[in-house]
């Protein structure tokens, strides 16, 4: 007889097994360095700036869209696969123990979120409001985590419903009212925090009954939202490993390949143009450059120290260069290569070439935000530096890692 709870379990072994097993590999010791000392840097440069805190800084605005956006994100992870939807179909009315277990362990992992979130903001809340006492601000995340079940059940019911534009708007109202919700319970409005809840809390009324009138569960866009967000999962473990079961999205991006295709037609330059092609059209290479770049932009843009500037010049263009080896594996399954009359010396030093010049690009990025800041030695520093690390770890680390 089938019993969707021990399916569960076993169906939840299996996925802590599959994501842990790439877990191992994205929490590498390179990786966990760089962010111990990223977050061990914002961390001092955050009480600086507490420390010289506006009055009229808009604490409450702030806390009360984060907090309204981490309670509003809360997707249900039903594990469920493709198979599913032959074999699970016929036994709908036995899942209720599955689906259950589901909601609970959706909860549970979204918490660290949570926490994150009111660890991060909590000096700012206690350096606004120093009149009041920490009770209150747990008191704040209490109903935080009120509100995050809340709308965990929401989106749940949701999902039954089958027009995509009504569950939009009805996402788009809890976003709105949980933000102002938590802006008011911040600001210390306690009529107006109530009035929020009241509404939300009609509109999560509401959506229960409309699930209710629905008829069966929406099978497919259940697998459909755990298909994506395990591909979502897989496209960041990919930066890090080999991820076989990727399905690897292509974007044509037709004038951004008009800027890097015209390399000389020759065989010695076969994977000149494949990887430029691929860090272009790829759905992962290009944007994760960007992403490096630009948050690495901001940082050294705002960080007041001259010193911690340069090192985190160098630890984003570090990161950057090690997030693109990846590229070298990108097409591992495409057994064409194997026939390409070119030795595999042409590949690796092609991939060089290529993490050598995005480097650079990043490197003169960096510096120019130094010219802009007028920091015209930080500038030199920073370029040379900059240029002289990349070159010496593509060709030095990467090198011996593509063996």
């Amino acid at each position: 007889m089938f019993n969707s709870h021990t399916f569960y379990k076993k169906r939840l072994s299996e996925h802590l097994k599959e994501t842990s097993r790439y877990l191992r590999y994205m929490l590498n010791e390179h990786i966990s360095i760089a962010m111990l000392f990223l977050i061990s840097a914002l961390a001092f440069y955050y009480q600086q700036w507490l420390a010289q805190l506006p009055e009229n800084f808009p604490t409450a605005l702030i806390i009360g869209i984060a907090f309204g956006l981490v309670v509003s994100y809360s997707p249900v992870r039903t594990l469920l696969k493709e198979p599913d939807l032959v074999f699970l179909i016929v036994a709908e009315d036995k899942m209720s123990a599955y689906f259950r277990n589901t909601l609970i362990y959706s909860f549970v992992i979204q918490l660290y979120i949570v926490f994150i979130v009111a660890a991060a903001l909590g000096p700012l809340y206690l350096a606004t409001y120093p009149e009041r006492s920490g009770k209150m601000y747990l008191y704040t995340i209490v109903a935080l985590l009120i509100f995050k079940a809340w709308n965990l059940l929401a989106n749940w019911w949701m999902l039954k419903v089958r027009d995509d534009s009504l569950r939009h708007v009805d996402l788009a109202l809890r976003v709105s009212l949980n933000c102002a919700a938590f802006y008011f319970f911040v600001s210390g409005d306690g009529l107006l925090a109530g009035i929020m809840t009241v509404l939300f809390v009609i509109i999560f009324l509401y959506d229960y009954q409309l699930s209710q009138k629905q008829l069966g569960i929406a099978w497919e866009l259940l697998v459909e939202k755990d298909r994506n967000r395990m591909q979502a999962f897989y496209r960041l473990a990919n930066m890090f490993t080999d991820v076989p079961h990727l399905r690897n999205p292509v974007k044509k991006r037709t004038w951004l390949v008009s800027l890097v295709k015209n390399v000389p037609f020759a065989k010695q330059y076969t994977y000149d143009y494949l990887y430029r092609i691929t860090f272009i059209r790829s759905g992962d290479y290009l944007g994760m450059y960007i992403r490096l770049m630009i948050i690495g932009g901001l940082v050294i843009f705002y960080i007041p120290n001259l010193v911690m500037k340069l090192l985190f010049a160098l630890l984003f263009l570090y990161m950057s260069s090690f997030q693109m080896v990846t590229l070298f594996h990108h097409h591992r399954t495409v057994m064409w290569l194997d026939i390409y009359p070119v030795e595999y010396s042409v590949r690796k030093q092609a991939l060089l070439k290529w993490l050598t010049q995005l480097g650079f690009i990043q490197a003169v990025l960096f510096a120019l935000i130094f010219v802009i800041l007028k920091l015209y030695l930080g500038a030199l520093i920073a370029l040379v530096g900059g240029i002289l690390f990349v070159y010496v770890f593509v060709n030095g680390y990467v090198s011996r890692k593509l063996v």
